[in-house]
């Protein structure tokens, strides 16, 4: 029997995937027969618990303990540094949206820490951060992966790495991307049935916790925009940044210096007739609208904003909240490689996050 596998993990992020990654991580630390993962440090935004001599931090309670014993966190240099001294490999799991954290990705690939994390920031900021990412874990003999960036956790990047990897050219991206989107849009328009006003189903839907705590945060666009450049990239375009595109955001002008969500929340139906404007277009030709990304990889067009489509065709047919997307590649022809499933939530996308933790820890033996 080969000796038991020996790594240190870091946790920064408790919320919804994080804390959803913890309760894996501790079964996985029961689990497993060649690997013995060891928490060294977990913090959420305004606490951090680790120990100086790199003791073990008990995974089952320590969230518990982190929010009755932790101190004030201390600054990404200092962390890098405490890692850095850890007694075996050590990989960093970044279950926030920080991009402050996300830009400081080559400092710690550069210095032995590999990365594991659903942030898009990184992979999505600026084109130098993303080679400078990669071009660090390649001097520090790191790893990183980031599958539930996009798709929480449907196999997405890694489809898009493989296609390329082994030879094959993507030619065309399209889908929904966006599980806040998606479950909008087959509530206000769906293929059959009836529907309430827009500002109705936007309030539900938030109250029902799938939106970003600023609705407005989800409705402009940017987090589709997001996705739409890390797999740009991946398919070979050097795209600079999510601005760089026509982005179409569902925030009506009048509305856009609200103070907060509140505000916009309430605000909202004096606008309805906006987006059912839309969907009367739609219907015109007989179809319906939804909230669509898409890369043309030939003439290096990428695009985020509402599109009709035809109430049997595959992006209509979703429910819920669920993700489609579709490669169009030189070998799979006519036919796209599609991936269809839940695109939000957090047991899926800290699966996700799990999944790229044991694809780390299997390279690194």
């Amino acid at each position: 029997m080969p000796p038991l596998q020996h790594v240190n993990i870091a946790v920064i992020g408790t919320g919804g995937v994080g804390s959803v990654f913890v309760s894996q991580l501790a079964w996985l630390a029961k689990t497993s027969t060649a690997t013995k993962p060891s928490l060294c440090y977990i913090a959420m935004i305004d606490k951090a618990l680790y120990n100086s001599n790199y003791s073990e931090i008990e995974i089952d309670t320590a969230i518990a303990t982190l929010e009755s014993k932790g101190t004030m966190p201390p600054s990404i240099p200092e962390i890098i540094e405490y890692l850095t001294g850890a007694p075996h490999r050590v990989i960093l799991v970044d279950n926030t949206s920080a991009g402050n954290l996300a830009e400081a990705y080559p400092a710690f690939l550069k210095r032995g820490i590999s990365i594991v994390t659903p942030n898009k920031k990184g992979f999505s900021g600026s084109y130098k951060l993303w080679e400078d990412i990669f071009n660090s874990a390649k001097a520090g003999g790191t790893l990183v992966f980031y599958e539930s960036s996009v798709g929480a956790g449907m196999p997405i990047i890694s489809t898009a790495k493989e296609l390329v990897a082994t030879g094959d050219e993507i030619t065309r991206i399209e889908g929904i991307f966006s599980g806040t989107m998606s479950y909008l849009f087959n509530t206000f328009a769906p293929t059959s049935g009836s529907s309430g006003n827009w500002s109705q189903i936007v309030k539900k839907t938030k109250e029902l916790g799938y939106t970003e705590p600023d609705p407005r945060d989800d409705l402009n666009g940017l987090d589709v925009a997001r996705k739409m450049t890390i797999l740009g990239r991946l398919a070979g375009l050097p795209i600079e940044s999510p601005t760089a595109f026509p982005v179409q955001s569902l925030i009506p002008k009048e509305l856009e210096g609200a103070i907060n969500g509140h505000e916009f929340l309430q605000k909202l139906d004096q606008f309805d007739d906006q987006m059912k404007s839309h969907k009367i277009a739609a219907e015109k030709e007989g179809k319906v609208v939804r909230f669509v990304g898409s890369i043309d990889v030939a003439s290096q067009k990428v695009k985020v904003g509402l599109e009709f489509f035809d109430s049997t065709h595959v992006m209509a047919t979703l429910k819920g909240s669920d993700n489609i997307i579709s490669f169009y590649t030189k070998r799979y022809g006519e036919l796209p490689l599609t991936i269809r499933g839940a695109g939000a939530g957090g047991d899926v996308t800290a699966m996700g996050v799990t999944g790229d933790l044991l694809k780390v820890i299997a390279q690194l033996r």
